[in-house]
């Protein structure tokens, strides 16, 4: 099996990156130059028209979102555990969380870090400050849940999801209230740092912020 990762730096390719070590699947790593707007050069854009990080092609299959990928990594490798079965009750919390990520979570990022996006450049400040509301809301909401139901987001035994939100977590790092800042949100970041393939991923990023 072939396996290319295109990716960047602390991007959204690291959730992806992380789990291709975690389960020990061989990869070529392909990290593109933001700076020099790699993402949006004709070849790039030929294999993902976003023009946006991940890209994960397998044996052909080209693959993008990294939420999707991260859930369809997990199917292919069943024996890790990282995904509860199909039709369970515990996958119907699984989707739950991982859409938390995509729909409340990485939206208000995007506000966040590009408030002129949504609300032009007159509104930065204005966004920003909707942005920080919409994720201090749905962090304490997290919290809250794996204060009562953790240690991972679905109970005893890590899952896709705790990759997912590790990693967003870590975006937070430079902000006015940081994940770090709630109780059970630090505890389940340290636990999931602790991990090897973790310290691996930022090796091979060349990560040194958050450890």
């Amino acid at each position: 099996m072939k396996v290319v990762l295109y990716g960047s730096q602390s991007t959204a390719s690291l959730v992806v990156h992380w789990l291709l070590i975690e389960l020990g699947i061989a990869h070529e790593l392909r990290q593109l130059d933001f700076a020099r707007r790699e993402q949006k050069s004709t070849g790039y854009l030929a294999l993902n028209p976003a023009g946006r990080v991940p890209t994960l092609v397998i044996d052909g299959q080209v693959l993008t979102e990294s939420a999707a990928i991260a859930m369809h990594l997990a199917d292919l490798h069943p024996d890790a555990g990282l995904a509860p079965a199909p039709g369970s009750a515990a996958r119907g919390d699984y989707y739950r969380w991982m859409c938390f990520c995509v729909y409340t979570l990485m939206p208000a990022y995007r506000s966040w870090f590009y408030p002129d996006e949504p609300a032009g450049a007159a509104n930065i400040e204005a966004a920003k400050g909707r942005a920080r509301a919409q994720l201090e809301a749905a962090w304490q909401q997290m919290d809250t849940h794996l204060a009562a139901h953790g240690p991972y987001v679905l109970g005893a035994q890590p899952s896709t999801v705790d990759f997912m939100l590790t990693m967003l977590m870590r975006w937070s790092r430079n902000m006015p209230r940081p994940t770090d800042t709630w109780p059970a949100l630090a505890a389940h970041a340290a636990r999931m740092k602790a991990r090897p393939a973790f310290a691996e991923v930022y090796r091979r990023e060349g990560i040194s912020d958050w450890v």
